[in-house]
């Protein structure tokens, strides 16, 4: 079978893998379409988890099923499901709690294992949610939008929010919190393709500028970053109102820092919050891209061959992407 494989940090290769095997408790997915993350470039720089190579990427990806491990009961030939990725033991205090996200051992299908790049995966049922009639395009969204929903678990949803970041992540954020109930979200971006995209869903937009925020000051209640970028994390503060929250959910690099005023936090009553990956909440995702609708396929910009994909992972096709899937 075809299969992306990270060879080494910052190498990728297209190879011939043998279909895997299928434990007793596992089933075997055809892939049939699988998201690009910005987490899977970090996993290729090395910057995130705790990945060793050779490893196939991709934990953003739906199937059916084409075969099932002897003890599976649950779980049958052409059943159509989308993975969680996560891979928690079930043990330490942070699982103990119900922050499987936060496990001391996590690891991923995509990041630790074998992930969804691969023309088939070997997945624990454990890590299935079904599908039904879900087009596998909109399924593939289902773990970004957990992600996102996790964030917005952090703070409470309500007032005016607004987004630093109108790419894919963003954009799925501004959905998630309108369909929590904020109806004022305001995204912000240097792209003004994203912005012309995020004004369609009827969202408000800014381009990045100082001119465009500054009469914002002080003016939102909830502020998030969705860029990763540290400058952007930095003056998320300068947007927040008073008795407001922030968000840090884009992923900046592990090494980066920025300085925040105690006092400030402490004077102006900021909740400040952060949020890392999904906790088992894809069923959650999926009733949310029900309501939503085939509108939210919008978000995918691009749906190539396997073939294709590496160009996007170290950059080369990326300029005027949102989501980028492959397809089978």
């Amino acid at each position: 079978m075809r299969a992306i494989v990270y060879t080494e940090l910052n190498a990728i290769t297209l190879q011939d893998l043998p279909v895997p095997d299928v434990g007793d408790h596992d089933v075997l997915v055809r892939t049939r379409a699988s998201g690009i993350c910005q987490t899977d470039v970090e996993v290729l720089k090395g910057h995130y988890g705790n990945s060793t190579f050779p490893l196939v990427p991709g934990h953003e990806y739906a199937g059916e099923i084409v075969a099932v491990g002897s003890a599976v009961t649950d779980y049958a030939v052409d059943d159509r499901v989308v993975v969680d990725p996560n891979i928690n033991c079930g043990t330490c205090r942070a699982c103990k709690r119900g922050l499987t996200n936060l496990c001391d051992t996590l690891g991923a299908y995509g990041v630790t294992v074998n992930g969804g790049f691969e023309e088939f995966s070997a997945v624990n049922t454990s890590n299935l949610v079904r599908i039904d009639q879900m087009p596998f395009k909109l399924a593939a969204l289902a773990e970004p939008m957990a992600c996102v929903l996790n964030g917005v678990s952090r703070v409470d949803v309500s007032g005016t929010a607004m987004i630093f970041g109108a790419g894919p992540i963003g954009m799925l954020m501004a959905i998630a919190l309108r369909e929590k109930g904020i109806d004022e979200v305001t995204l912000v971006d240097i792209d003004a393709g994203r912005l012309e995209l995020a004004s369609s869903f009827g969202f408000a937009t800014l381009e990045s500028a100082a001119a465009n925020t500054d009469p914002y000051r002080h003016h939102f209640d909830l502020v998030i970053d969705a860029t990763g970028v540290t400058s952007v994390a930095q003056g998320l503060i300068n947007n927040t109102a008073n008795g407001g929250q922030v968000l840090f959910f884009g992923v900046c690099a592990p090494d980066a820092q920025v300085q925040i005023s105690p006092f400030e936090v402490f004077r102006r009553q900021i909740r400040i919050a952060g949020a890392h990956s999904l906790n088992r909440n894809i069923p959650e995702a999926i009733d949310v891209i029900r309501s939503v609708g085939p509108d939210i396929g919008r978000l995918v910009s691009h749906e190539v061959a396997l073939d294709d994909i590496p160009g996007f992972l170290n950059g080369t096709n990326r300029e005027g992407t949102l989501k980028v899937q492959a397809v089978w």
